[in-house]
């Protein structure tokens, strides 16, 4: 999920802070302002006030933030506007809309292996266990928040800077890359020296925060020092390759294309319009269909239309948009899935609330009251006459994992992670269970129809891609412990829930005491092959020692039901826990 980005400082009371910049060089300008960057480090042994998890013996602590100084020069813009806002958001951190949530207070949103890191350039990884498979030759990218600047007021998880952790793997040897996504948020930022956009989610918290920060970020845009209309967003979420092109994506913004160098770095070419016919903003989990190798996407807001469907074709070149008006308020909608005939929108009980937020509450919040609602419409449809909505109490839908089509067309499944007590999605993310459920809905009569699959608390969930769109049997599930938090993956085989309501998790791995990992991404053995087993791969994921501060790259054998560790990278710096990834084949990345 993406957001407005927001990150505050002081430097009227104390020295400019930042989580990367290059070191002090000898050819810094004379008139460089020299200042200690403050970067904030891992505390293995630290427990938040909300976690549940256990951890390895010891006293508990309370949350830190461990602090280290690297001098560095960046040159801060001093100008009597800059100041006179910067003092202003001072204040305001600092009086009237200090931290006081625990989902917003850096302390514990930053704590342990989600504090930022530096820029890595490409460097050689140590492989220490197997070896790599052959059909790992290519790109595996992981993006997430990595605050450019140390929060000096409300932080929550969504408001990081995109970075992109890329692990290039060719001839069973690694390197990797960690790389800021250069957003116009992020440049601009960085060329002045402080945060300028603020952001929705933590930095408008009652009428007179809101009005305060309103009249920072007006007065900043009248000062020039930002343009709303180059973009205004992180691409800190996912990536898709489509069009023969890879792009890092936030909902809130445009896709930023990317591309790798030859020698592995990550290089950003910039925010994506699509010859002028993409507007505002774009879902962060377009599906790609691996048969037309179309891509198809929405972009919701707060005002109407609330939900916009559109498609690119095979070559990335956009369609045109259809405004869906049956959404009447304005739904947060952060994914959706496809069959080879229809789109399936989910509409939630969380949605878009500037008056909650007036109130002292997140500009996003759930309605007990209101009943989620699943919309079909036709893939090609030039317009939402045959848009049909269908309830399903108590189907709260963040991710969707797969969908199709089943007695001729006339039902449709779909597969996804129904969250319960979804009050709590964004405020307290350890408290949120996730069941992985299957819904039918039968096109004639109207009737839906829908069971869990497991009874563990699972999310962030992916498939073999060449099963996008059609019937499947299995999936791979991040397991929470607790939300954001992945302690190991499990696979499930949802054909066993077709005879009777029994548990479908045919296989596990966990990835021991204080070691976490991200959302897994499966990579098939031989991708060219349409005769090859559903599940003939690997499963891969970066997993994060909180106990030693070793971050690993990890391969899976996917048929396995321990699913085996058949490859480990050790990394050359620490990966933060993040949110989407993707692989991209060698003969992929060489086209871009």
């Amino acid at each position: 999920m993406d957001s407005l980005s927001s990150s505050f400082i002081s430097i009227f009371s104390q020295s400019n802070s930042t989580v990367s910049h290059p070191p002090p060089s000898s050819s810094s300008p004379p008139s460089a302002l020299r200042v200690f960057s403050v970067r904030t480090e891992e505390k293995p042994e630290t427990v938040t006030s909300t976690a549940t998890t256990k951890r390895p013996s010891g006293p508990k602590k309370q949350p830190t933030l461990n602090i280290r100084k690297r001098e560095s020069s960046v040159v801060v813009d001093q100008s009597l506007p800059a100041t006179i806002f910067n003092a202003f958001d001072s204040i305001i951190n600092n009086f009237i809309d200090p931290p006081a949530r625990v989902s917003v207070d850096p302390k514990h949103v930053l704590s342990d292996n989600f504090s930022p890191v530096d820029e890595l350039p490409p460097t050689d990884c140590e492989v220490i266990e197997g070896t790599l498979p052959s059909c790992l030759d290519g790109a595996y990218f992981r993006n997430g928040p990595n605050p450019q600047f140390l929060p000096r007021g409300p932080y929550h998880l969504f408001d990081g800077d995109g970075m992109l952790h890329a692990i290039r793997i060719s001839n069973g040897k690694a390197s990797l890359c960690s790389r800021y996504i250069k957003t116009y948020k992020y440049s601009i930022e960085k060329e002045a020296g402080f945060p300028i956009i603020p952001n929705v989610f933590s930095g408008f918290n009652g009428v007179t925060a809101s009005a305060a920060r309103m009249a920072v970020t007006a007065g900043r845009f009248l000062a020039g020092q930002f343009d709303p209309t180059k973009g205004i967003g992180l691409a800190n979420t996912s990536l898709a390759f489509f069009g023969n092109r890879l792009f890092a994506l936030g909902e809130s913004d445009l896709p930023y294309a990317v591309k790798l160098a030859p020698d592995g770095d990550i290089v950003t070419v910039g925010r994506e319009d699509f010859d002028g016919k993409l507007f505002m903003s774009m879902t962060a989990h377009p599906k790609i269909d691996p048969v037309t190798k179309e891509a198809f996407a929405f972009r919701y807001g707060p005002v109407p239309p609330f939900l916009t469907f559109f498609r690119f074709n095979e070559n990335g070149e956009k369609q045109a948009d259809v405004p869906i008006f049956s959404m009447t308020s304005p739904s947060f909608l952060h994914d959706f899935a496809i069959t080879k005939n229809y789109a399936i929108f989910p509409e939630i009980q969380i949605g878009m609330s500037p008056m909650e937020m007036l109130g002292g509450g997140s500009p996003v919040s759930a309605d007990a009251g209101k009943v989620p609602r699943l919309g079909l419409i036709p893939r090609y449809a030039k317009d939402e006459s045959e848009m049909k909505w269908f309830e399903v109490p108590g189907f709260n839908v963040i991710h969707c994992i797969n969908a199709w089509e089943e007695d001729g067309g006339d039902t449709v499944v779909m597969v996804a992670p129904n969250i319960l007590s979804v009050e709590h999605t964004l405020e307290r993310m350890d408290l949120i269970h996730a069941s992985v459920e299957k819904v039918k809905i039968n096109l004639k009569t109207g009737m839906v129809s829908r069971h869990p699959l497991s009874t563990r608390n699972l999310d962030f969930a992916v498939l073999n891609p060449a099963f996008v769109a059609v019937k499947n049997r299995y999936m791979y599930c991040g397991v929470g412990d607790p939300m954001p938090k992945i302690s190991g993956v499990v696979k499930l085989d949802v054909s066993l829930s077709e005879a009777d309501r029994r548990e479908c998790i045919v296989a596990s791995r966990m990835f021991g005491p204080g070691c976490y990992g991200g959302e897994p991404f499966f990579v098939a053995r031989e991708p060219d092959n349409p005769d090859a087993d559903e599940d003939d791969g690997y499963v891969v994921s970066y997993v994060h020692n909180e106990n030693t501060g070793e971050s690993r790259f990890v391969v899976m054998d996917a048929k396995s039901p321990t699913l085996e560790i058949v490859a480990a990278v050790k990394l050359p710096h620490r990966v933060p826990y993040g949110f989407h990834g993707l692989f991209v084949r060698e003969s992929d990345i060489n086209k871009l």
